[in-house]
């Protein structure tokens, strides 16, 4: 018989924590709803005390979603902890998640606390959670690096004051796959009352084996959920990937054996919703989601796929989302037609209001560019949302001149609190002079330090979406912008990029 493998998705919490990845709370909305549909087990929805808008967040999604368990994070102190059951009581099934770090050199230098003080705040926070909650969760944070003697005797504890799932961390990615296998077996082996919980992994991929360290876990060390992001998104080098993890296990059922519940027909439209939401560019070799995963080059591999389509391909492209493009609406569709491609898609809105001013866009959209896909609305739709945010900044109209031999110039009317201004510069491109426009009027100081464009569906007609990441004063934002005009599109992202920086809002950083 098989085992069940349970995922659990980190992208709206670990996953965030990329620089300049945060989100607001209607796409953080979105996205949940899109991983339940994806049917995730467990969505990490957030860090409930980290910030209200945090914990706002946490609470909206624990409201809307069924079908999978909403999770929050939690520090080992009775603060977090009842934070966190505050933000998950709207949820129909929910857990804590606490975290405490275990190794020697997190528990002198960051916790400054002695192993014994580090295993009563393990035992008395896990009983504390415990008795707000039934389903908890407990890291040792930097687990992997810890003492295994001094982890067996704060992990045996917290099992048995209640903990029901065991997640051990490789925190800064060092794990070797055999190793860390091995390190999950033997503390499973030594714990005596290990069978009373479901034992994890959550791998970071610093050396780019977060995926293969996870699946040691699985085989070697015996857990039986994996902790994972969509594309792998996450701080550093990124989190073990869900899709790949997924596809894994269902391509080779015959190793591993393991039962899951992922439908994975959504994987490719999870992924472009969080690549789209983030700004993260999914690459083209990634496996799985990227442009290039099912695709052949070389003439002997083209003749062999024609011939039998299993002599180069493992696992069907259509099985996890992939299809030629479909139009789904053009500057015909109605409201209606409009309206129902949204939820399809996984987008709900709040009022009419919202609804109609979308259409309008599309509508707008439509005009310009005769087929629409799927990728069409979701930028659109993430344009929707940051125009509704009550932003400082929002793009009006651009105008530009650019000429071989002369330098070009750039006009732009954006609002500030609601009112028009406009600036104008010259630059070494159209780009660059818009966006030395906007600063002209700005003055924000901002450094510039990354500027990526990308096309949302496969044409020369093609919106393009331009990712801008700005730093200032030690925050670093993304902001993203889509039209069919490059100029424009790279003009929306500045600004978007601008009203994050606005953003005062505090986070608390955290990784488990």
């Amino acid at each position: 018989m098989a085992d069940k493998l349970i995922i659990f998705d980190t992208t709206l919490r670990d996953g965030e924590q990329s620089p300049g990845a945060s989100m607001t709370r209607d796409e953080k909305l979105r996205i949940a709803r899109q991983l339940e549909r994806l049917k995730v087990d467990v969505i990490e929805a957030g860090f409930a005390a980290s910030s209200n808008g945090d914990f706002e967040c946490v609470k909206s999604i624990a409201a809307v979603i069924k079908d999978s368990t909403v999770c929050s994070l939690a520090r080992a102190n009775d603060r977090d902890i009842s934070r966190a059951a505050e933000a998950l009581k709207p949820a129909k099934s929910a857990r804590l998640h606490l975290f405490l770090a275990t190794s020697a050199l997190h528990m002198e230098k960051k916790l400054r606390m002695s192993p014994d003080e580090v295993y009563e705040q393990a035992r008395l926070s896990t009983r504390f959670a415990r008795n707000l909650m039934g389903d908890i969760e407990f890291s040792p944070e930097d687990g992997y690096r810890s003492d295994p003697d001094f982890l067996c005797r704060v992990l045996e504890t917290v099992i048995a004051e209640g903990a029901t799932t065991i997640n051990v961390p490789d925190t800064v990615g060092y794990a070797i796959p055999e190793l860390y296998g091995n390190f999950i077996k033997n503390l499973r082996e030594r714990i005596p009352n290990s069978d009373k919980a479901v034992w994890s992994v959550h791998c970071h991929n610093d050396l780019g084996m977060a995926v293969a360290n996870s699946l040691a876990g699985v085989t070697i060390g015996g857990a039986r959920q994996v902790e994972c992001t969509i594309n792998g998104l996450g701080e550093r080098a990124g989190n073990c990937s869900l899709e790949e993890i997924v596809m894994a296990v269902k391509t080779r059922k015959d190793y591993f054996n393991l039962d899951l519940n992922i439908d994975a027909k959504h994987i490719l439209a999870t992924s472009r919703m969080v690549s789209q939401t983030t700004g993260f560019v999914v690459q083209p070799n990634k496996a799985v989601v990227g442009a290039n995963a099912f695709a052949h080059a070389s003439g002997i591999h083209q003749d062999g796929v024609l011939k039998a389509r299993d002599t180069y391909e493992i696992m069907r492209a259509e099985d996890v989302g992939w299809s030629a493009n479909k139009i789904v609406l053009g500057k015909l569709s109605g409201r209606n037609a409009f309206k129902q491609r949204l939820q399809e898609l996984g987008v709900s809105m709040e009022s009419e209001a919202e609804i109609n001013s979308a259409f309008a866009r599309f509508k707008e959209l439509a005009d310009r560019k005769s087929d629409i896909f799927d990728e069409d609305i979701l930028a659109l739709v993430s344009d929707e949302s940051v125009s509704h945010a009550a932003e400082q900044y929002a793009f009006v109209s651009l105008s530009q001149h650019s000429e071989t031999g002369e330098r070009p110039q750039a006009s732009i009317v954006f609002t500030v609190l609601g009112k028009e201004v406009k600036g104008s510069s010259s630059g070494n491109g159209p780009v660059d002079a818009s966006l030395k426009a906007i600063e002209s009027h700005v003055k924000s100081g901002a450094e510039m330090v990354l500027y990526s464009v990308n096309a949302i569906s496969g044409s020369t007609e093609s919106q393009g979406e331009v990712t801008v990441r700005l730093q200032n004063s030690g925050r670093v934002v993304n902001g993203v912008g889509s039209d069919p005009d490059i100029v424009v599109a790279s003009a929306k992202a500045y600004l978007s990029a601008l009203n994050k920086l606005q953003n005062k809002a505090d986070r608390v950083a955290a990784q488990g």
